[in-house]
């Protein structure tokens, strides 16, 4: 039985829904980040922090990562090309996509309101739609990487639903279609229909 901390409306909910797919016992504890409780947990006082044992993992790609390796799931196996070729898209998706949506979120409400550049927004907004659409071109289908399910098809799901919900352009007709499928999966459907704060 896995603990996980973190709110269904962050980061979070990625792992939610590996461990939803794998079908792993797990007990959420919906503590918001920067409270006293993750402080003890993970020094950035960042969300989610999985605990399996006694030990805290922190940060949504080392536990996704983590889990698929240690159930055999949502990936390929480490030192094959099919591994090389997952882990290129995964650190794609989170240096082209995610961090991109990561500057605009912190500009817009999470620094302290002087520190924040508003006009920032169309900058990361061009690059976010220039990001998206060269990924496209990467897209095999059904799934990232053809006819497996990898950990990349999550991260990259969740990245599309933040970016909806914070009005960026998702312009690509063959993305927006496989974002549908991947949403209408039983395992996503019981995340998201998780009360926001739970």
């Amino acid at each position: 039985m896995y603990k996980l901390y973190g709110p269904v409306m962050t980061r979070t909910s990625r792992v939610i829904w590996m461990l939803e797919e794998i079908g792993a016992p797990y007990e959420l504890e919906p503590a918001a980040p920067r409270t006293p409780e993750i402080w003890a947990l993970n020094p950035s006082g960042k969300v989610p922090v999985l605990i399996d044992g006694d030990r805290a993992i922190s940060d949504s790609s080392a536990i996704m990562t983590y889990l698929a390796d240690k159930h055999g799931a949502l990936t390929y196996p480490a030192g094959t090309l099919e591994r090389a070729e997952q882990d290129a898209l995964f650190h794609t998706i989170l240096d082209e996509i995610d961090a991109v949506l990561w500057v605009a979120a912190r500009h817009s409400f999470i620094l302290p309101e002087d520190k924040r550049v508003p006009a920032i927004r169309a900058s990361v907004e061009w690059e976010f739609d220039r990001n998206f659409q060269r990924l496209e071109k990467r897209f095999k289908g059904p799934f990232l990487m053809g006819d497996k399910m990898t950990i990349a098809d999550i991260l990259l799901i969740h990245c599309m639903s933040w970016a909806r919900n914070s009005g960026f352009p998702l312009n690509s007709d063959v993305l927006s279609a496989y974002g549908k499928e991947m949403r209408a999966r039983p395992a996503h459907m019981r995340m998201a229909e998780m009360p926001a704060k739970a």
